[in-house]
């Protein structure tokens, strides 16, 4: 055989033997994509029957991305944010906080609208038996109860509340503690366990239509500014397929009856793209918070 025949051989074999690395690399994609498993990262709900409606929300996601949705339910931010840092979540529904925290490793998927709007704010409450509590600076002395160190609304804002009053946080309470569901603050503040107490406003009003009895135990004392609402987002490394399948099925909830059926059990309108501009007075408050720390 010529030396230029044996070089158009091996040509060829590279060529097919290129083909072929190809094809095995694709066949392992679709195979990886057909076995994809959504895992969703979720903090504690407020749902008085969380179990059926996660279960009923799980299967309507399942139907739209035609793969199988997990939902991985933790207690705090700060695990739900670890595990999908890691990559053992491919989406996590968490707080303006942590998402400004490590906004370098993470983007939007969706940010819910709550009546109408992509945000929220967070309440000051107290017993409802307090009718002279005008402000948190009112409560100097008393039990304060925060939601979880990592959520804006249940202890950044009221943090930074303070420091623009010159009060420094950490001594300003008698005591304070965390009981690590918004929920758990409310109930906190009507039982009188504490004197006041920093909740979503988005979770109060949530349960002020569920949970009417509960809510009437406190007194809505003031309100923040608008904050950008706690957004689903993912690492920025996930899979552009993945991401764009993820953010379609929640933006189309809306669209159809049963998406809206779900939407309306989480007293939400819808979910929109959201963007960064939404978190910026988040992103202030942190700056605030670590200048003292």
């Amino acid at each position: 055989m010529s030396g230029s025949k044996r070089k158009m051989t091996n040509s060829r074999k590279t060529v097919t033997g290129f083909l072929f690395l190809a094809c095995l690399l694709l066949a392992g994609n679709l195979l990886a994509d057909a076995a994809k498993t959504y895992r969703i990262g979720l903090t504690a709900v407020i749902l008085t029957d969380q179990t059926s409606f996660l279960k009923e929300w799980q299967d309507y996601l399942s139907d739209r991305l035609q793969h199988p949705v997990q939902f991985v339910q933790r207690q705090t931010y700060q695990e739900v944010t670890e595990l999908l840092l890691s990559g053992d979540l491919d989406a996590a529904w968490t707080c303006g906080y942590p998402y400004v925290r490590h906004r370098d490793q993470l983007k939007l998927l969706g940010v819910p609208l709550f009546n109408g709007a992509p945000l929220y704010r967070s309440y000051l409450i107290v017993p409802a038996t307090d009718t002279s509590t005008r402000a948190i600076t009112d409560l100097k002395r008393k039990v304060f109860a925060y939601s979880d160190p990592d959520s804006n609304s249940g202890f950044l804002y009221p943090q930074v509340s303070l420091i623009r009053e010159g009060i420094e946080p950490r001594h300003f309470f008698s005591k304070s503690f965390f009981t690590w569901a918004h929920r758990d603050v409310v109930k906190a503040v009507a039982d009188g366990v504490a004197q006041g107490g920093a909740v979503d406003g988005y979770v109060w009003e949530t349960l002020s239509r569920h949970e009417p009895a509960l809510t009437a135990g406190t007194r809505l004392v003031s309100q923040s500014p608008l904050f950008g609402f706690p957004p689903l987002v993912v690492r920025k490394d996930i899979p552009p397929q993945h991401f764009y399948a993820l953010k379609n099925a929640l933006l189309k909830m809306s669209s159809d009856t049963e998406g809206r059926r779900l939407l309306q059990r989480l007293n939400l309108d819808g979910f929109s793209e959201g963007e960064d501009a939404l978190f910026d007075g988040v992103a202030e408050s942190v700056r605030i918070l670590d200048g003292i720390e």
